[in-house]
């Protein structure tokens, strides 16, 4: 399995990808309550296709912790039973985690699929644990990192159920970006310690703008993060379709989102030339300016266009990206031998 743990490292690191990808549709298409309990989706193992599905119907089998809408109400078997002709409330248990009482079957999909692939990436992780055995002779670190990973991903489910349980806390939606985050970092280490090293040239200057552009842009994330919590709260108040209605210019954040982005630009824009003017053999400062320009873009759609449907999600992906580059080109700077 020792052979096989860089490219385990690598899905990990996709699927955690795909997951905030994922995770960005939900936001984008208010599909977080798609499924109003977890880890099931309305008691069902593959959620329900029709609204049909959730209703009481005489002379029917239902098992345990089946839900039903009924009253405009969440109601949960208390007990495998086959109903009568009348309906017994006996039978039924009100849902009390949360008073979500709605049925949307594209929110249910896309909020399932969302969970799906969190369980697909929790299978990668699991093998890449037995994989990190590999290196416990040579390099126990890996092992560590490999089991920190699968911990937080673990974190991650649990905070994906508290999220729906208090429905959609935006404060719990926040920790849950972070943390995927955080295991994109661990894994960004593991593939830097199982890859060849490539020596690069270095100055005090281009090491300093760096950290300046990463910790620019974990800002840049968190006051995003901000601002999409206050883009839920008005979608909230006045519903996805009226979307044109958000005043974002009245958000102090967005305002200094917005002009702080005009030095994330400059700051990476100078580690570039620096890069070149220097010839320190770094490649992943022209991604840098590429993702960036994708990021910003998406940022001025959703500023100025009344957000065209997918730029929320390439908006969050895309610095997730930023974030996972810039962290590796610093990983890569440690490995620097001659001071120019």
């Amino acid at each position: 399995m020792k052979k096989y743990f860089p490219l385990l490292v690598k899905i990990c690191l996709i699927s955690v990808y795909v997951i905030i990808f994922a995770g960005a549709t939900v936001r984008m298409t208010g599909s977080g309550m798609g499924c109003p309990d977890w880890p099931k989706c309305f008691g069902h193992l593959i959620p329900p296709t029709s609204a049909e599905e959730l209703l009481w119907k005489p002379n029917t089998e239902f098992k345990k912790g089946l839900i039903i809408i009924k009253d405009e109400a969440l109601l949960v078997a208390s007990d495998k039973f086959t109903s009568g002709t009348e309906f017994n409330p006996q039978n039924w248990d009100n849902y009390t985690k949360h008073d979500y009482a709605e049925f949307n079957v594209t929110h249910t999909w896309v909020e399932y699929i969302n969970r799906l692939t969190t369980v697909i990436a929790g299978i990668f992780f699991l093998l890449l644990i037995i994989a990190s055995f590999g290196y416990w002779r040579e390099n126990k670190k890996l092992v560590f990192l490999s089991f920190l990973a699968l911990f937080l991903m673990l974190f991650e489910a649990w905070l994906g159920k508290t999220v729906v349980d208090s429905n959609l806390a935006v404060s719990k939606i926040t920790i849950h970006m972070l943390v995927a985050l955080l295991i994109v970092a661990v894994l960004l280490i593991l593939r830097f310690n199982t890859k060849s090293k490539k020596e690069f040239n270095t100055d005090n200057l281009f090491r300093n703008l760096l950290f300046i552009a990463f910790g620019l842009t974990i800002i840049q994330i968190v006051l995003g993060i901000d601002i999409r919590e206050f883009v839920d709260e008005q979608l909230k108040s006045l519903g996805i379709a009226n979307k044109d209605l958000i005043a974002l210019e009245e958000n102090t954040k967005f305002l200094v989102h917005r002009s702080f982005s005009i030095l994330v630009v400059l700051v990476n824009i100078w580690v570039f030339i620096r890069n070149r003017t220097l010839n320190l053999g770094h490649r992943l400062p022209f991604w840098i300016l590429g993702i960036l320009f994708v990021e910003v873009l998406a940022g001025v759609l959703m500023s100025y266009f009344d957000f065209p449907f997918g730029t929320q999600v390439i908006h969050m992906l895309f610095a997730a990206l930023l974030f996972g580059v810039q962290f590796y080109l610093i990983l890569e700077n440690t490995t620097q031998k001659t001071v120019v």
